[in-house]
């Protein structure tokens, strides 16, 4: 069973308290309306009183909003609602339900025009929000533009209709709302009806007369609001709703009858105790009943949770509430807190839950035990659940570990804490009450996690903890951190212990307080560092004592006031074992130089901070009375060593103290201290100097820093013996020169070398300037023409007089001769074609050839020539001329160098381009050839000639774009070589192009198809190169959709099927439309199909025969329901097809009991039996048909009868209207008369309007051209269509303004031209100013040019005339003099002052200009002008004097030169 649904119908029945309107006419009192029909009747206006309601004999006017729920009253007579006329448009008429109901669909039937526009919209909340159903407008696009009028796209669109808006017809018009499907839109609890504007004839627009607005309102005839109660398909019924009394007839009711376990008004919930499914509204296969809970007998209600249902996999979502006999969960089947199941008895028992018995002090949640057995989750009804650190069936002791079991803890029971390092016993760490731990020897603490003081690292050892061990000279204490075992450091020492120096610091040794003895006074003997020798001195070496002689010590820097033994350093210069006396101060000691390297006062001396000690040392020999001029002694430094005892650590008697004294003198600490450094316990910082160390850091023991090459000290802040210039990058060294050096030593600072006589150089390695060969020095060749020359090889430098080479024995080049001396000649400049000083200039060097007694020169690179007068192939120019040069052809590389073709060798146009390239400067690729012409890379074009235009094409060969090599393609061709067709086109190679693919836009898959074959891809079930048919194996109409044939393989003859029907062509013995079915006569399961036996052909023909008189029997019935009785068709034939069916039926059973053969007669037999069933229904119902059709035809109440009153009635309604109309028309037509006297009168005022404004009246023709109006008028136009109005002698306002308008613009134009006048006058006295300028300028400039000519001509006067000129100098004055040229010849000067002429008489028409002012400064300027012209012209004639004096000047010159040097002629 699935859903139902209550009855439909009117919900206004019985709800008129519940309609109401805006607006009701005569509501307060009697009120005046017409209407638009009754024009020819005298009565046309009526009365409306609603202030009673409606009674058909007394309140027959009255016309209130229930009048619109029955169409007619008692008496048949029409009722309706009208509005109060004329008053205002938004009218709305308002249906409240008590209850949410179906709403279907709305009919309202009008008695007056329908409204222009109407909204209908609903509410599903009992009025508190509203939405829109449905608009309605007779042009909505107008009315309501922001809703759609297209028509429904979606079920919940809201649209506008304008097919209910219409004016016509005047009175029964209808306004129906369309059925939606939407649950949404169906749902109402109010439905507002809303008359927005009303339907008129358009005289209330021009005429708002009571008698014109009264004519106009809105009324309604009958209003239908189709709709049911609302049920969600939980009821097929429905009662009233409590509270509502009304019991009309056809009332639809609000209150469900509710099934399927639901409940409420409109059955929206499940009943109590029936939630263990969500609600759903009733559908047609799913009534969707509520479900009972189910809680194990203990609630009595339950809730719906979907959470649950989703979790259940939508199974069940009921939850039980108020669980009852101390259970819980969401269907009561677990057991409280502190409760748990027993297992032995049932679920559903009241006491199946039993209180746990768990200590709630050492239990969780304060005794709560498992409420069920569950062994995969480890529950064990009523076992308790102790805290983390209880244990014991009632959860009364503290585990092993733990001791204090309390209530207020969450764990039970604290841990004892004790770190398993520290303690002794591993099973009972502590104790149980008190929860002290048991500690290792070295470990203290209340949880033994502390090292007792002086020891650190508490670990697993056996004692616990390790000795803190730290350095008694570089820690404070022997206290460290517990956790690192760090020490407290003294300042600049780290390491756990302190026994490391901080980076940048060190520990001073003992005898870190040295001085050393070089002394300026005394002679100091370097000693170099080497690596096979072991370094026994500080310092940079010794220095060396006379016998007798002393040193002197300044000691200023003690650290600590303390007791110092004073130590010297020495090396005996002679090991010959004799004896010294030292002298220091008042002390004298005695010892053998030979026994040690340093020897030691026998007592300390005290030395204090901040004071300045002097330390006088003397050294005699033993026993000697003179002094010994030949012994000496090397001192190499005093130090000062303090007395360990008083150092921290050896102090005092403590055990520490004086294990570390025993350790000193038994490791032989104090011996080593005075030769090798040791640790100390002073820490110091390195210092070292920025430029001689590598790095700021040094040697943690006696800080000596990380030095550069030949750099030494402690700080590296000196050069090492043998070397000079302490910098950033260390020192050099000297290397002096064995040969030419005094020593191996030189200045530290510029490296100089003390030389010996004849040597020099700061290595002393070279010879005196002038000489070469160190050591063997000699003087320099260079035959004459050099002073100095390379002191290694002897190669002269700054050679002479034009000549070059390693002795200066040849001519440089450019020049020519033999310079070698004794030879008598000189070098001598080549001619190539002019001296290598000229502008004309073109080898790079020549020769003499002695057997021509020629000068051959070696051109440079672009000439050629016995004088390089000539450019070589590949260049172009005029090298014969002065100045003139040889350019490289510019042909981008595509031309053979060597050719002397290949360029024009004096325009430079390139003549013989190779590598396919053409152009004047070979830069583009020849015709049929494209790509980089400057890279060599021109390649033939890959035109494809089916692609390309045959225009484009010869021989088998295309030309394309010489840049890209893009071919010109035919039309719809595309690709860089043509060889392809556009998208969406094919046919390839036509001489037209590719022609367009035309796939059908909707079976193809795109738009492009096959560039050969013009197939395209067609979506699955169509074929055809245009996919406008079905594909191969497909049927249907392509137009539509296209089917798979799907013929079984094994049943068909081929596999396509019939492209119209789709029926596969079977094979004997398969049937159906694929062919997957045996056929009729063959049984079996298909493919394996068995023919029948041979008597099935036998049945089978008689089943046909009974079918085909069925058949018949059919045409029969229907030949009876469209005509009446058919005769002989009487109870007597239905008995007698009765028996014969009897007959048949037992003959089938008893005769064959082939199973096959009695399904099929069976299921012939039930449809005989329908058929004749259906035969007695029809026959019946004709009979009734019978009856009723003479009831209809006869009798006074019969339909005949009442449809000829009807007829009469109408006739008499249609009288009426036609009166109506009539009387219409009547008013209609003096309407029209009165609107044509008003448009003959606005006529004549358009006429005279149009007098005055185009100066012509506006008597236009049909086609608008005016004839006897030349001036136009209002409604004229020319034979273009343009309008006319006014003209030349029309007296119009528009000829008035257009001959303004002329003046206007003839005045401009003359202002115009004035300031053109102007402007040009004042350019062209611009001009005149700018050539005053000019000429000034160039006289100026041409006298300061002839005195300078005539200074020049003096010189050379002066310099011819002088004595001892030399002839090289005058051929050089000859060849600048020669060379000068003016600036302009004398022709061009003629044509420049032809010019200005030309241009002064141009300027002389000027006088005709009419501004005065402007002519008479014209005529200055042109004054001025013509004397500048004429100073130019004198300047340029002396200018030409001057030049006729130099030439002759020059002339001379040449005289004078070819005779006083004849064998020099070639120089001229």
């Amino acid at each position: 069973m699935g859903s139902c649904y209550p009855a439909t119908g009117n919900l206004l029945i019985g709800r008129a308290v519940n309609l109401t309107a805006t607006s009701t006419c005569g509501l307060n009192g009697p009120e005046r309306y017409c209407i638009v029909s009754h024009l020819q009747q005298p009565e046309k206006c009526f009365e409306c009183n609603s202030q009673h309601p409606y009674d058909p004999n007394v309140h027959s006017n009255s016309h209130r909003i229930e009048n619109v729920i029955y169409l007619t009253d008692s008496n048949r007579v029409n009722t309706w609602w009208q509005s109060v006329h004329g008053v205002c448009e938004s009218v709305s008429i308002r249906l409240n339900l008590e209850a949410e109901f179906h709403f279907t669909h709305l009919i309202m039937k009008f008695k007056t025009f329908r409204p222009a526009a109407l909204v209908i919209e609903r509410s599903a909340d009992f009025g508190r929000t509203w939405r829109p159903y449905r608009y309605y407008a007779s042009n909505c696009t107008r009315t309501f533009p922001s809703i759609p009028a297209n028509g429904l796209h979606h079920i919940n669109d809201i649209i506008c209709e304008e097919r209910y808006s219409d004016i016509e017809p005047s009175t029964n018009g209808e306004v129906k709302s369309l059925k939606s499907t939407c649950s949404n839109l169906l749902r109402i609890t109010n439905l507002r009806i809303n008359f927005t504007k009303l339907n008129t004839l358009g005289d209330d627009l021009l005429d708002r007369r009571p008698e014109v607005l009264q004519k106009y309102y809105y009324a309604i005839y009958e209003l239908v609001v189709r709709g049911s109660c609302f049920c969600y398909g939980h009821a097929s019924e429905c009662a009233p709703v409590p509270g509502v009394n009304a019991r009309e007839i056809g009332m639809i009711h609000g209150r469900c009858v509710c099934k399927h376990n639901t409940e409420g008004l409109n059955c929206e919930r499940c009943r109590n105790f029936h939630h263990d499914l969500p609600w759903r509204p009733a559908e047609a296969e799913n009534p969707h009943t509520c479900r009972e809970c189910n809680c194990n007998g203990h609630a009595d209600h339950c809730h719906f949770d979907m959470a649950v249902y989703m979790a259940t996999g939508n199974v069940t979502g009921g939850v039980c509430d108020d669980c009852l006999h101390n259970t819980m969960g969401r269907n009561c089947e677990t057991c409280k807190p502190f409760y748990y199941q027993d297992p032995n008895r049932d679920v559903r028992d009241p006491r199946v839950c039993i209180s746990c018995d768990c200590d709630p002090v050492g239990s969780l949640e304060g005794g709560v035990c498992d409420t069920h057995t569950n062994f995969e989750m480890g529950m064990i009804a009523g076992q308790c659940r102790c805290k983390v650190n209880v244990k014991g069936t009632r959860c009364d002791d503290c585990k092993e570990g733990y001791y204090g079991l309390s209530q207020n803890d969450p764990l039970g029971c604290q841990p004892c804490n004790c770190d398993p390092r520290g303690i002794i016993v591993m099973g009972a760490p502590c104790d149980q009450i008190s929860g002290d731990c048991s500690c290792k020897r070295y470990v203290t603490g209340r949880y033994c996690n502390q090292c007792l003081p002086e020891y650190w690292g508490l670990s697993n050892d056996l004692a616990g903890c390790r000795p803190c061990d730290c350095d008694f000279g570089g820690a404070f204490n022997n206290r460290c951190m517990m956790e690192t075992g760090q020490c407290d450091c003294r300042r600049h020492l780290i390491g756990r212990q302190c026994s490391d120096v901080q980076p940048g610091y060190f520990c001073a040794p003992l005898d870190f307080y040295k001085y050393e003895a070089e002394d300026p006074d005394v002679r100091t003997v370097h000693r170099e560092h080497t690596l096979s020798h072991m370094v026994t001195w500080t310092g940079p070496g010794f220095s060396r004592v006379k016998d007798g002689a002393g040193l002197v010590f300044t000691i200023d820097n003690i650290p600590y006031p303390m007791e110092y033994d004073i130590m010297i350093r020495y090396e005996p210069e002679v090991c010959d074992k004799i004896k010294y006396k030292i002298y220091l101060s008042l002390h004298v000691l005695s010892c053998s130089m030979c026994s040690y390297r340093y020897i030691q006062m026998p007592r300390p001396f005290c030395f204090e901070p901040s004071n300045r000690y002097v330390v006088t040392i003397r050294f005699q020999r033993h026993g000697a009375t003179h002094r010994h001029l030949t012994a000496f002694i090397l001192i190499d430094s005093l130090v000062l060593i303090p007395k360990y005892m008083e150092l921290p650590g050896f102090q005092g008697n403590t055990p520490e103290s004086e294990q570390r004294q025993e350790e000193m003198i038994r490791y032989m600490c104090l011996d080593s201290f005075m030769i090798t450094p040791m640790p100390a316990l002073a820490e110091m910082s390195c210092e070292c100097d920025p430029q001689g160390s590598l790095s700021g850091e040094c040697d943690v023991v006696g800080g000596q820093c990380r030095c550069k090459p030949n750099v030494i000290g402690r700080r590296c802040d000196q050069c090492a013996p043998g070397t000079y210039g302490f910098g950033v990058s260390g020192c050099t060294a000297c290397d002096c020169h064995s040969d030419g050096s005094l020593s191996h030593q030189c200045d530290p600072v510029t490296g100089q070398c003390q030389c010996r006589q004849g040597a020099t150089g700061r290595q002393c390695s070279d010879c005196q300037p002038g000489q070469w060969g160190f050591p063997s020095c000699t003087p320099c060749q260079c035959n004459g023409h050099a002073d100095l020359c390379d002191p290694r090889t002897g190669e002269c430098r700054g050679c002479r007089d034009f000549t070059a080479g390693h002795l200066c024995e040849r001519c440089m080049d450019t020049f020519f001769g033999n310079p070698a001396l004794g030879s008598g000649q000189h070098c001598r400049p080549c001619p190539c074609p002019n001296n290598p000083n000229s502008d004309n200039f073109n080898a790079l060097s020549c020769q003499v050839d002695h057997t021509s007694d020629q000068i051959m020169c070696n051109c440079k690179q672009g000439y050629m020539g016995l004088r390089c007068d000539q450019c070589a192939p590949g260049y172009y120019g005029n090298p014969e001329q002065p100045g003139g040069q040889c350019f490289p052809c510019e042909c981008n590389g595509n031309i053979d160098t060597q050719d002397p073709e290949s360029c024009d060798p004096r325009t430079g146009e390139c003549i013989k381009c190779l590598y396919h390239t053409d152009g004047p400067s070979c830069a583009q690729c020849q015709i049929g050839y494209y790509g980089n012409a400057l890279a060599h890379d021109c390649r033939r074009c890959t035109c494809v000639t089916a692609g390309t235009l045959q225009s484009a094409c010869s021989d088998g060969h295309c030309d394309c774009d010489r840049q890209t090599g893009a071919c010109l393609c035919r039309e719809h061709v595309v690709g860089h070589n043509c060889d392809q067709c556009a998208p969406n086109y094919w046919n390839f190679g036509q001489d037209q192009g590719c022609e367009p693919c035309n796939c059908n836009s909707q079976h193809a898959l795109g738009t492009h198809c096959n560039m050969f074959t013009g197939q395209c891809h067609c979506h699955s079930g169509f074929g055809g190169k245009q996919c406008t048919e079905c594909e191969l194996f497909h049927w249907g109409d392509p137009r539509e959709q296209c089917h798979e044939c799907n013929c079984n393989p094994e049943g068909t003859e081929i596999a396509q099927c019939d492209r119209l029907t789709g029926a596969c062509e079977c094979r004997e013995g398969a049937a159906g439309l694929q062919c997957n079915q045996c056929a009729r006569g063959f049984t079996g399961i298909f493919p394996k199909c068995i023919q029948c036996h041979p008597c099935f052909q036998l049945w089978d023909d008689a089943l046909c025969q009974i079918r085909r008189d069925l058949d018949h029997i059919q045409s029969r019935v229907q030949e009876i329901l469209k005509g009446g009785i058919t005769p002989g068709a009487g109870d007597a034939r239905i008995k007698e097809l009765e028996g014969k069916l009897k007959q048949v039926k037992d003959l089938i059973i008893t005769q064959d009991r082939d199973r096959v053969l009695y399904v099929a007669f069976k299921k012939l037999l039930v449809s005989l039996t329908d058929q004749f069933e259906k035969v007695k229904q029809y026959y019946q119902e004709s009979l009734q048909a019978e009856m009723k059709c003479n009831a209809s035809v006869f009798g006074p109440m019969s339909p005949v009868e009442e449809s000829n009153k009807t007829r009469a009635r109408t006739e008499d309604l249609l009288d009426e209207i036609e009166n109506s109309i009539n009387r219409n028309v009547a008013a209609h037509n003096k309407s029209l008369s009165d609107l044509q006297k008003q448009a003959h009168d606005l006529h004549k005022q358009v006429n005279q309007l149009s007098d005055q404004v185009c100066g012509g009246h506006s008597n236009n023709s049909v086609n608008g051209s005016c004839p006897d109006s030349q001036c136009g008028g209002a409604g004229c136009h020319d034979n273009q269509g343009n309008h006319v109005c006014g003209g030349v002698g029309c007296s119009g306002t528009v000829g008035t303004s257009v001959a303004a308008l002329n003046d206007t613009r003839n005045v401009t134009d003359s202002l115009n031209t004035l300031q053109d006048i102007a402007a040009m006058t004042q350019k062209l006295k611009n001009q005149t100013i700018n050539t005053l300028e000019k000429a000034n300028k160039l006289s100026k400039e041409l006298k300061e040019s002839n005195k300078n000519l005539t200074e020049f001509i003096e010189k050379i006067k002066n310099f011819l005339t002088e004595e001892g000129a030399d002839p090289e100098s005058i051929e050089k004055v000859a060849q600048e003099v020669l060379s000068i040229t003016l600036p302009l010849n004398r022709t061009v000067l003629d044509k420049m002052i032809a010019q200005i002429k030309e241009s002064l008489s141009n300027i002389s028409n000027i006088e005709g200009i009419e501004v005065k002012d402007m002519t008479n400064i014209t005529k200055e300027a042109l004054k001025a002008s013509g004397k500048a012209i004429e100073k130019a012209q004198a300047a340029l004639k002396e200018a030409h004097n001057n030049l006729n004096s130099t030439r002759n000047a020059t002339a001379e010159v040449q005289n004078l030169g070819t005779c006083k040097f004849t064998g020099f002629t070639y120089f001229l």
